[in-house]
């Protein structure tokens, strides 16, 4: 290609003739950015000069043009984050090495110099970190529409994702994410909420760190790990064994074992019909912590199954997060 035809828009501040117009040697052609008259010897070397420097020329000019789309890309991609609530967050796991996530929702008017409340929102069995970002179930908007309201970081991670129920990899991962969030925001309290599985995994949780917790909301959720016979694979899948063969890491993963651990104020939501995972266990655990003088609030929905109405579980999160305002 002759490098008098390549346009001199495309090449920065360079400027190369366009010799589309059928012009003497020594005269420029209209619009060409060169004015006057040139010698026909100066504009020979000239050309001459241009047509070895071809490939050099060529070579520059796609490096502009890639430099100049990187940077649309790049800023179109800045643009999206901006726009979007949902930070993707990627870690990796101090247990074993993997890539691990969780999803952080700022508040509308966050301000980095504030001190904010995290409620973390662990999802159910089957699901992943996006249920309580993105969901539309009543427990999970419910959860958004509360942290928005009271101007909370939400935080909702995978903790092993699909089948989870509270491990010793998912635990591992919840101190790592705590104290991640502690270290990037100044954080004043967090709470637990979850649903089913996740309700389960925040009992299990605050128990076994109850100095890092500040409340608890378990929804359809269950306390007693050997009287549940529902998921028994991934259970021990997660645990490390069956509860046959390794029974103290059930107990320790069954709340209702350690009711002097959850001094926190705690909400449990129910339904009386839930054959998925029933409540009896939870029941008995509310019963326990109110008998011991803790601040619990058991809502039993006597024709529900295995969900919450949203306000009811709004308003679980509203009497956790109301009994510790003076904290």
């Amino acid at each position: 290609m002759d490098p008098f035809h390549l346009p001199h828009r495309l090449t920065g501040h360079i400027l190369i003739f366009r010799s589309a117009h059928n012009v003497p040697v020594g005269e420029t052609p209209a619009g060409s950015g060169f004015y006057g008259r040139v010698s026909p010897t100066a504009c020979e070397r000239l050309k001459y000069a241009l047509w070895k420097c071809r490939y050099s020329m060529l070579s520059f000019r796609q490096h502009i043009l890639g430099l100049g789309m990187l940077l649309v890309f790049s800023y179109t991609g800045i643009a999206q984050n901006t726009n979007d609530p949902f930070n993707d967050v990627q870690f990796i796991s101090a247990v074993d090495g993997s890539s691990q996530y969780y999803v952080e929702i700022l508040p509308g008017s966050f301000d980095a110099k504030k001190k904010y409340d995290v409620i973390i929102g662990l999802h159910g069995h089957g699901s992943d970190r996006w249920q309580f970002a993105k969901d539309k179930r009543d427990e999970c908007a419910s959860f958004r529409d509360f942290a928005a309201r009271y101007q909370m970081i939400a935080v909702s991670p995978d903790y092993r994702a699909k089948t989870s129920w509270m491990g010793p990899a998912a635990e591992k991962d919840m101190l790592q994410i705590i104290n991640a969030l502690k270290r990037k925001y100044h954080v004043h309290r967090v709470f637990l909420v979850g649903g089913s599985m996740g309700g389960t995994a925040a009992l299990t949780f605050a128990a076994l760190h109850p100095e890092l917790i500040d409340g608890v909301v378990s929804m359809n959720g269950l306390a007693n790990h050997f009287e549940y016979d529902r998921f028994q694979d991934a259970i021990a899948a997660s645990f490390g064994g069956t509860k046959e063969a390794i029974p103290l890491e059930y107990k320790k993963r069954s709340a209702e074992y350690w009711p002097e651990k959850l001094r926190m104020p705690i909400a449990i939501t129910v339904g009386k019909q839930d054959t998925i995972v029933p409540p009896a266990s939870v029941i008995r655990l509310a019963e326990v912590l109110r008998v011991t003088g803790s601040r619990v609030l058991l809502n039993i929905n006597e024709t529900g199954g295995h969900d919450t109405r949203y306000r009811d579980a709004f308003a679980a999160m509203e009497f956790v997060l109301f009994n510790t305002a003076g904290k």
